[in-house]
């Protein structure tokens, strides 16, 4: 009987090792998938940092991009008052190709009709460009052109129109030099009625017709 128990308890043994076999190779495969997974993991973990260090690169780099393109619009879209320092309510206009600032002075804000003196409500204007050309200008060449439309003299005491022109180009002209302009920079033009910018056959067209210039020369 002892020996029958002894023989059936070895039976036993070796089928629950035979049973747990099968078990352990089992969990050795599983391990060893888990450890393929992990290390996958771990890759794209990786990865995703790389992608991530890369795409903040770039969002840095667009932002500063945007950032640049910002200023170049907000620079192209200041008018020419404001870039080169006259700021607004002047009409100024730059010639890249001449090399030139031109500051345009309507007569009815100068002068009477047919005058050449100075209003004293235009000295608020002038000391303001006089303060820019000082500050920013000082070295330049200046020139005050002084233009009429196409009326003929008749009731006032100049000669024609060029000669009007002339002496009120003199008059802005004394006036700068009279606040610090040098006068080896600065120069008066009379032009009379050659030169339009508008109609004459319009009184709107003479009345821009009608103006002194002052024309900084950056070159």
């Amino acid at each position: 009987m002892r020996i029958t128990n002894k023989k059936t308890i070895a039976l036993l043994i070796c089928l629950v090792s035979f049973a747990l076999l099968p078990g352990c190779t089992n969990w050795e495969e599983k391990y060893k998938i888990l450890e393929v997974e992990n290390a996958n993991l771990i890759g794209r973990l990786e990865l995703a940092g790389s992608e991530k260090g890369q795409l903040a690169d770039r969002i840095s780099q667009d932002q500063m991009t945007i950032e640049e393109l910002q200023r170049q619009i907000e620079e192209r879209a200041k008018t020419p008052a404001d870039a080169t320092g006259f700021g607004a309510g002047y009409d100024v206009a730059f010639d890249p190709s001449k090399g030139t600032i031109t500051v345009t002075l309507p007569n009815a804000i100068l002068f009477d009709s047919g005058k050449a003196t100075l209003k004293r409500a235009t000295s608020r204007e002038l000391d303001h460009i006089h303060s820019v050309l000082r500050d920013k200008y000082s070295s330049k060449q200046i020139d005050v052109a002084g233009h009429t439309d196409t009326d003929p003299i008749k009731k006032s005491k100049w000669k024609d129109n060029w000669e009007l022109s002339a002496q009120r180009a003199l008059s802005v002209l004394r006036y700068l030099v009279k606040r610090g302009i040098p006068e080896d920079k600065i120069q008066a033009v009379g032009c009379g009625q050659s030169q339009p910018i508008a109609s004459n056959s319009t009184s709107s067209g003479k009345a821009k017709n009608r103006r002194v210039e002052i024309v900084l020369h950056l070159r």
